[in-house]
């Protein structure tokens, strides 16, 4: 299994940028997806995560309201929309992929531990 994490870019304060995840090997029909970031010296965050079956979503306080995450079920990938974007927001992104399923799912998915497979990492970089 491949997960490939693309889309980041250099953008100003304010504006929005919008990362794919593309999962290649298999086809997921449970479980979750996953967005966390790193920044320099800093450990990994979580960032959202979405129900692959289902599409129950939750994010961190630090992005919910700017940050849509969504899935696409039948191409077997999925997105995180950024707006209003903030020169905290700049990390290493990274897409992730858990196979157990966990319920309630607003109880599980933060860790990264909980997750299987990882993609390798979008830079997004916010100036101010």
């Amino acid at each position: 299994v491949q997960l490939q994490a693309f889309g980041g870019g250099l953008v100003q304060t304010g504006d929005s940028l919008r990362l794919s995840c593309a999962a290649s090997g298999r086809t997921f029909s449970s479980g979750a997806m996953g967005w966390f970031r790193q920044a320099p010296g800093k450990e990994r965050e979580f960032v959202s995560a979405i129900q692959w079956n289902g599409g129950t979503t939750y994010y961190a306080d630090s992005v919910k309201g700017r940050f849509t995450i969504s899935r696409d079920y039948a191409k077997n990938t999925g997105n995180l929309q950024m707006n209003s974007l903030k020169p905290e927001d700049t990390a290493v992104y990274y897409c992730a992929v858990a196979l157990t399923e966990y319920y309630p799912f607003t109880n599980y998915y933060r860790s990264a531990e909980e997750y299987n497979y990882w993609g390798q990492g979008t830079q997004v970089t916010v100036s101010s």
